[in-house]
Order: structure tokens, then C-alpha cells, then sequence
């Protein structure tokens, strides 16, 4: 797989892992083996600008602060692995970051997607369909009558 194939995998998986909640994130690691693997960062918080813009077109402008989680890990195999999250939840951060080596790494990426990355996608589609569903529920039709003055 080349360069940009191997990036738009990654980011996939970071879209997938920062929609997930930690405890099935969790469960979904320990279904498989984790190789040895160290702290290159700490899981730590801090926080982030959030910019906006007018339109989605406009100049952009600070629109505030959000805190944010995030990692670094590096496998014995000398994969590297990053992990940001919304929030302050370090260890979802550092599984994040762990899930982020083991994807990179030709050992462990079929069974990273087989056993933790596919079964959390079906679980945040679903998860997005219920709040489709739920929310196409309260949809409210709104018409007018013309009304006879011409």
C-alpha cells in the first residue's frame, strides 16, 4: 500500500476509534494480543483553539477553547502511534494512540481491523442510524394555504 493509502487508512481509523466509547474500544483490545509497546508521551490533557468561520467562507475568526486528551506509543517494533480525543479521557487517548502503532504494523493491522476497527464501525453506523431514525421521528411537515386575496 502506498504513502497516501496507508494515511487515508489511518485517518479512518482515528474517525472510527474518536466516535467510539472507551469501554468498547476496550473490550475490542483485549480480544487480541497486544504486542510490548512504551510511552513516548503520556496521556495528557490540554486544549485546543477551535476556529470558525462566517458562512464557512467568511475570515476566519477564534470561536474558543476545547479540551482535549492525547498520546503517543511507540510498539518494540518501532511503529509509532498518536492519539487526540475530544474531552479528558486519557486512557482512550493512549488506546487511540496503541490502536494507531498496531495498524501501521504488517503484524497486527489485519487483526486491528478484523477484531476492533470493524466491529466498532458497525457499531458507530448503527449508532448513527438510531439517531436518524429518532430524529426523522419528530419531523414536523409544515404547509400554507394560499389564501384567497387576488
Amino acid at each position: 500500500m502506498d504513502d497516501d493509502g496507508k494515511q487515508a487508512q489511518r485517518k479512518a481509523a482515528m474517525a472510527v476509534l474518536a466516535h467510539s466509547d472507551v469501554a468498547h474500544i476496550a473490550a475490542r483490545l483485549d480480544a487480541i494480543t497486544l504486542p510490548a509497546h512504551e510511552n513516548l508521551r503520556q496521556p495528557e490533557n490540554g486544549l485546543v483553539m477551535v476556529r470558525g468561520r462566517v458562512g464557512g467562507e467568511g475570515a476566519p475568526f477564534n470561536l474558543g477553547e476545547a479540551t482535549v486528551s492525547r498520546a503517543a506509543v511507540r510498539l518494540a517494533t518501532g511503529e509509532v502511534g498518536f492519539g487526540y480525543t475530544l474531552g479528558r479521557d486519557r486512557q482512550k487517548a493512549h488506546m487511540i494512540a496503541l490502536c494507531d502503532a498496531l495498524i501501521q504494523s504488517a503484524d497486527h493491522a489485519g487483526a486491528v481491523e478484523a477484531q476492533v476497527l470493524a466491529p466498532l464501525r458497525a457499531a458507530v453506523a448503527s449508532e448513527r442510524n438510531r439517531k436518524a431514525a429518532e430524529t426523522a421521528a419528530t419531523r414536523v411537515e409544515f404547509y400554507t394555504l394560499v389564501r384567497g386575496e387576488g
